[in-house]
């Protein structure tokens, strides 16, 4: 009696490709699970292809053709979450999450995150600013570099500045003596709607990954454009807007300094 071969053919392949999904499918790791590393990331802040300099030393042009020159450049950085290749993401614990960048403050460029699980991870996203929840929790909460004294906090308005920009400007109107001043800050408030500014982003490392293991702490070197605050969706004059502080056109600013961060490259040591 002749055997029809092919359904048992076909058989064995159905038996061979749910083998191999499921074997695709299984939630293995390639690591253990138990091992932890550290991650740093180091802001670099520049104006264009150079680098920032403070107290006049270094004067820049706008895309408004305004000159100017930079005194204070602080920011907050918070909420920071990584991914990895496979599209996993580890949330760092909140209260070890936010950060005072400031160009006088040199220690204050490089943050480093402890007790990351073990990966190569692809993209970083962090919220420049501070969160609503953390900008009303009760005081004694707010230690560190969310302490109301660092100099980025309205008393009179009960908010976090999540980033200042100050500086001279020849185009400065007289009234303004000679000065801008950028204080962008607002979270939306509780109860009615206010401004927003709150802006999360997302970088990705492109070709690069970071591998973080035990003995393997990567760096990854972060770049901060001023001048893309000035020069983006909205061109920022410093002589039709000297001053901008808790006002509607805030929030032109902060869509361009939403811009302004990109990875350059990773050292993986």
């Amino acid at each position: 009696m002749k055997i029809n071969t092919i359904p048992v053919l076909t058989a064995i392949a159905l038996f061979l490709l749910s083998f191999s999904c499921s074997e695709d499918n299984s939630p293995t790791s390639e690591f253990d699970p138990s091992e932890k590393g550290s991650l740093s990331v180091e802001f670099d802040n520049v104006v264009g292809n150079r680098n920032l300099q403070l107290g006049g030393q270094q004067n820049y042009t706008n895309a408004a053709g305004e000159t100017f020159s930079v005194d204070i450049f602080d920011y907050y950085i918070s909420n920071i979450i990584l991914t990895d290749k496979n599209n996993n993401q580890y949330i760092v614990p909140q209260d070890s999450s936010y950060f005072l960048i400031q160009e006088s403050e040199r220690a204050s460029q490089e943050i480093t995150l402890h007790n990351i699980p073990a990966g190569n991870y692809t993209s970083i996203t962090f919220t420049i600013g501070v969160d609503s929840l953390r900008n009303t929790m009760d005081v004694g909460r707010r230690t560190g570099a969310l302490d109301p004294a660092t100099g980025m906090y309205w008393a009179w308005n009960s908010g976090y500045i999540f980033l200042k920009l100050e500086g001279k400007s020849a185009q400065a109107p007289d009234d303004a003596g000679g000065k801008y001043r950028y204080h962008i800050g607002g979270f939306g408030g509780m109860t009615e709607p206010t401004i927003n500014n709150i802006k999360t982003v997302t970088c990705s490392f492109g070709s690069s990954v970071a591998t973080v293991r035990t003995a393997i702490t990567p760096t990854i070197h972060m770049l901060a454009d001023v001048m893309k605050l000035f020069n983006g969706s909205t061109t920022l004059s410093i002589a039709q807007n000297p001053t901008v502080m808790f006002a509607p056109f805030s929030v032109n600013i902060a869509d361009n300094y939403s811009h302004m961060f990109n990875v350059d490259h990773i050292h993986n040591d």
